[in-house]
């Protein structure tokens, strides 16, 4: 019993890391004036426990962290994937611009303490790594230190303890590194009166692009289009409609590449946002109807929507699948991620893309055995791309970059690689029909049994020096770390806000990510909802990362020149 509890086996570290996430998790259901730090308590736990000498074996600790810390990334990046590219369109450049002044605004901070107080450039760097919870920046400055002290001449133990000091200035500092910004956050959402369903609805109006399918109904009234084959016309549009539905004299038919319009006509079609003006032109005039009209005429022509759960329908474009010429069959939408999509010729599928379609139940039916329509099936996980990701991400991450001046490389680290690979599988996966599909509920257990165990690692690896270390003078490096947090973030949530017009959404990914913070993003997460602070996260956590592990080095470079 007492090697369970206070051994270094692998029943002690299952245990202790069971006991800390669930108590942790437990106490996140309480909520404080309806806000809660969410998982963030594990954090927490983790700290007492590890004070208290429940301790975990380091080369475990460190695997644990490190494989809690990739599981978490990786899921957000499939999840924010799809949406990662048009979101950098809409304003990535801005918020990547902003990020890098917040990486900038701390190191000015971190050089002001330095010439007021006169503490050291390396321990300040460990405190500025606690205090943006960047644990890649800790390590690009415990090596660069080791590497410069020891082209000096110094002794071994003098780089050791070197080093040592500024992982424990790193440990003192994290906790207010993420409790600070957790709290910050809340802070500003009172302080600018945030209506987080304003927020939510205002994003979801600008998803509504100009390439969002949206459904039109209108009369041949133009004499340019009588007598003109469907065929013809949706080609004069280059491909930007699906003409759905005919209506002649109180008839419905499905209309075909061959149909003749005629003046008189009534057309359900499907367009873009972008082409509606166009197409009230060429057609003559918008009318008001409703979808229920065109059912009122039994003529056994139905519209359903099917699900593509065929692992081989993956990267395959609707032109090359021939549905109407085979089938009878319209394809009018493409339904993805909850966005409506025109059904054009060239729209490469994906798993878990839901199509709309018009036709006669008989032939509907051939084109839900095409694409499978097997929701049940959906719900198997498809682990494959998860872990062959997670190995190129690794592989990416570990990747030295080097830049002149810097005595040691530049890397991603295990948090960068593997978000940058999970992001562009999710998004070009399917065009190489590399299927990526999980289902939601998959991807948040992942993200969350993550997340948990990193933030465990994280509080029982600092619990064990933090008291001892903040009595001996590490006090005052929780007041610089506080320092170096909550200036530059309320410096850019004002900025961001009253200057740039950004959304909540985006500051708080613009934060999280520019602080490369998950225990914060995932308080976020849970407290606001919604994936558009991941995808803003996503969107600034690269350069952020390389940013926080470039200046890290510099400073340390900085500080030895000065020795």
């Amino acid at each position: 019993m007492n090697d369970l509890f206070f051994g270094d086996g692998t029943a002690h570290s299952i245990l202790l890391f069971g006991f800390v996430i669930a108590v942790g998790l437990y106490l996140s259901r309480f909520k404080f004036k309806g806000v809660s730090i969410g998982a963030t308590w594990v954090l927490f736990v983790g700290l007492i426990m590890s004070h208290f000498g429940f301790l975990v074996n380091p080369k475990v600790l460190h695997f644990m962290k490190e494989f809690g810390l990739i599981l978490f990334v990786y899921t957000i990046g499939l999840q924010v994937g799809p949406g990662f590219f048009q979101s950098f369109k809409k304003g990535g450049v801005l918020l990547n611009v902003l990020a890098i002044c917040f990486v900038l605004l701390a190191v000015a901070t971190v050089i002001s303490i330095h010439f007021i107080t006169g503490e050291d450039l390396t321990t300040l760097t460990g405190v500025m790594s606690g205090a943006v919870t960047n644990t890649p920046g800790l390590g690009a400055a415990q090596q660069a230190l080791g590497d410069k002290v020891a082209s000096l001449g110094a002794a071994p133990e003098v780089a050791a303890a070197a080093s040592a000091k500024v992982a424990s200035a790193y440990a003192v500092a994290y906790p207010m590194g993420v409790l600070g910004v957790i709290l910050l956050l809340i802070f500003f959402k009172a302080i600018f009166k945030i209506d987080l369903q304003k927020e939510k609805e205002e994003l979801d109006a600008e998803t509504v692009t100009g390439d969002t399918a949206r459904r039109m109904h209108c009369l041949v009234d133009n004499p340019a289009i009588f007598g003109k084959k469907v065929a013809d016309i949706v080609a004069d549009m280059d491909n930007t409609l699906v003409i759905s539905r005919i209506m002649r004299d109180g008839v419905i038919t499905e209309a075909l590449a061959d149909n003749v319009l005629q003046q008189g006509d009534k057309v359900l079609l499907v367009t873009t946002q972008k082409n509606v003006d166009g197409i009230r032109i060429v057609f003559g005039k918008e009318i008001p109807m409703h979808l229920a009209d065109w059912d009122k005429v039994g003529d056994k022509m139905h519209s359903k929507r099917l699900i593509i759960t065929k692992s081989s329908m993956t990267g395959k474009n609707l032109r090359s699948l021939n549905i109407r010429q085979t089938y009878g069959v319209s394809v009018t939408r493409v339904i993805r991620a909850g966005v409506q999509l025109l059904a054009l010729p060239d729209l490469v599928l994906k798993m878990g893309d839901t199509i709309q379609v018009v036709g006669t139940d008989e032939h509907i039916n051939e084109v839900a055995k095409l694409v499978g329509n097997k929701p049940e099936s959906l719900s198997h996980p498809n682990l494959v791309p998860i872990f062959f990701g997670i190995v190129l991400g690794i592989i990416v991450g570990t990747i030295p970059f080097f830049i002149p001046g810097i005595p040691s490389a530049i890397k991603l680290g295990f948090a960068g690689g593997p978000l940058i690979v999970a992001i562009l599988i999710s998004y070009f996966g399917p065009k190489f029909r590399i299927t990526t599909y999980t289902t939601l509920s998959a991807n948040m257990m992942v993200r969350e049994i993550g997340i948990a165990f990193f933030m465990a690692a994280v509080g029982l690896g600092a619990g064990k020096n933090f008291v001892e270390t903040f009595i001996n003078g590490g006090y005052i490096w929780v007041l610089y770390g506080t320092l170096i947090t909550m200036i530059p973030v309320s410096i850019i949530c004002l900025v961001g806000r009253l200057f740039f017009k950004l959304n909540f959404y985006q500051i708080t990914g613009l934060i999280t990510g520019g602080c490369t913070n998950p225990p914060a993003l995932a308080f976020s997460q849970n407290a606001y909802g919604t994936d558009y602070t991941s995808i803003n996260y996503a969107t600034v956590y690269p350069v952020a990362m390389f940013m926080r592990v470039l200046v890290a080095q510099l400073l340390i470079l900085f500080a030895t020149i000065a020795i």
